[in-house]
């Protein structure tokens, strides 16, 4: 079972900095409220003046809300574990998804940054993919294969995870180089739809991607589709090294900033007959865009095959911080809560007897005048 656990969407780690926010805002409150306390009064004379007041009850209810958040964020890491095996049928698309490891793709203008924003936009389109073939090559300055085609969806995962920029022999941007490279992967002419899906930031150095995407689909009927990462305006700065050791790549004395080329992006897909897909630094559904842009495509009905898939598990986390912020929302910050309140309400029959005179009064009365 431990082999077995992974977190799906790891990129999500970053809103843990949410939860330690909320956890130092919740100690700086609760020492201001012990110190106010003080300054209004001793503990001898609110525990008279002020019974039900509790000290602790805050607490608890600030520790509920952490917890909420901290599952909240657990749920989306997307986590995994188990499997289970589907029998899919064959429908006849290959795919191959086209990445880019250079240095630019560290960029964080896209959340982490886009190399781990392009991952996580392929682990999206797979599950608009069952029972067709896919298969990943990266990019930097060469191409490589690092999963041929095939069905078994966690060999693919596991080559995805493992992409980074040392994952090429050297460095640069060739995306010409890496069209070609995928359309003569392609292992059969069978009919059937084909599709490179690029995943990069637009920079190119001389290596012809538009005429490397005319050429797969007018050759082999290969059909490109771009996905544009990173911001097209200002740009960002490309980080070397981490911790304490991190600083900015330079060149020539000048720090390096990147844009994404949305230009050669589009002209690629034209090329290509496919779609270009502005990403940008926004999320996008890739499962939902890559079934609209591939939906309409002929495929090849083939045998049917077993594919084994890992469990999500996020709904536990979900529903659980649903159960902890529900148990906050019935703590009160008084000893008692809402049940000593409802004791100690004035009942409105004494305060009717209190209010109006009774008829023995009102009879007592009339006798003496």
């Amino acid at each position: 079972m431990a082999g077995d656990f992974e977190f799906n969407h790891p990129e999500h780690w970053m809103w843990l900095w949410l939860v330690a926010v909320a956890a130092a805002t919740t100690i700086m409150a609760l020492r201001m409220r012990r110190r106010r306390l003080a300054r209004f009064a001793d503990a001898e004379l609110l525990e008279r003046i002020a019974p039900n007041l509790s000290t602790a009850r805050p607490l608890a209810r600030g520790l509920l809300t952490l917890a909420a958040l901290g599952a909240i964020v657990v749920a989306l890491l997307d986590p995994r574990w188990g499997f289970r095996y589907e029998e899919v049928q064959r429908r006849g698309l290959d795919c191959f998804f086209v990445v880019d490891v250079s240095r630019s793709m560290l960029a964080e203008d896209a959340s982490p940054n886009r190399l781990e924003r392009a991952k996580s936009f392929i682990e999206d389109a797979l599950e608009a993919l069952p029972g067709d073939r896919v298969g990943l090559i990266a990019y930097a300055g060469t191409a490589t294969l690092r999963c041929p085609l095939t069905l078994n969806e966690d060999l693919f995962r596991m080559s995805l995870r493992e992409l980074a920029p040392e994952s090429t022999i050297r460095g640069g941007s060739l995306l010409g180089d890496a069209i070609r490279t995928a359309a003569e992967s392609f292992t059969d002419d069978r009919a059937g739809a084909k599709v490179i899906v690029v995943l990069t930031d637009g920079e190119d150095q001389g290596s012809f991607p538009v005429e490397a995407a005319s050429k797969a689909y007018a050759d082999l009927g290969v059909r490109v589709f771009t996905v544009g990462l990173g911001d097209a305006g200002d740009g960002a700065r490309i980080p070397v090294g981490s911790g304490a050791s991190r600083r900015w790549l330079v060149h020539e004395g000048r720090e390096v900033w990147t844009r994404m080329d949305d230009t050669t992006l589009r002209e690629v897909a034209l090329a290509g007959d496919g779609a270009y897909f502005p990403a940008g630094t926004r999320l996008l559904d890739m499962a939902e865009a890559l079934d609209l842009s591939l939906g309409g495509l002929e495929r090849a009905e083939g045998e049917s095959t077993t594919i084994r898939r890992s469990t999500p598990r996020f709904q536990w986390f979900a529903g659980l911080a649903l159960l902890l912020l529900a148990a906050e929302g019935l703590v009160s910050d008084r000893r008692g809560g809402w049940i000593a309140a409802w004791r100690t309400r004035p009942r409105r029959d004494v305060a009717d007897r209190r209010s109006t005179p009774s008829s023995t009064s009102r009879a007592l009365g009339s006798r003496t005048a």
